[in-house]
């Protein structure tokens, strides 16, 4: 198993309560959730990770369980990975996703390949 089950599930009943329309897709090893075209948060391993706004990186740095997402050596800001123990009640788990989907309303979607 490349990534969490569990915590896929977790994360798509979340997600579920507010948005229908949402696609998953394998990548990286995991399971990434896109919303609106976008990717939004995905599960690798024992962890979440999580697209927010890079204005709040620096704060959601100081939170159990984060860190710095450095998935190709280089630190991408903007995204960040969340150990699985940090997520072990819905709320704490809620709080991620809510960070991921909020930015997803104003994030930029990639450029679809032709």
């Amino acid at each position: 198993m490349a990534y969490n089950e569990k915590l896929a599930d977790r994360v798509r009943e979340i997600i579920a309560v507010t948005h229908n329309i949402t696609e998953e897709k394998k990548m990286f090893g995991g399971l990434c959730f896109m919303v609106n075209d976008k990717m939004c948060v995905g599960v690798e391993k024992e962890r979440l990770m999580v697209r927010l706004d890079p204005v709040k990186y620096d704060k959601v740095m100081e939170k159990e369980g984060c860190m710095p997402m450095d998935f190709t050596g280089k630190i991408m800001k903007g995204y960040v990975f969340v150990d699985i123990a940090a997520l072990n009640t819905k709320k704490k788990l809620e709080y991620w996703i809510k960070l991921a989907l909020d930015y997803n309303k104003i994030a930029k979607a990639s450029k679809k390949k032709k």
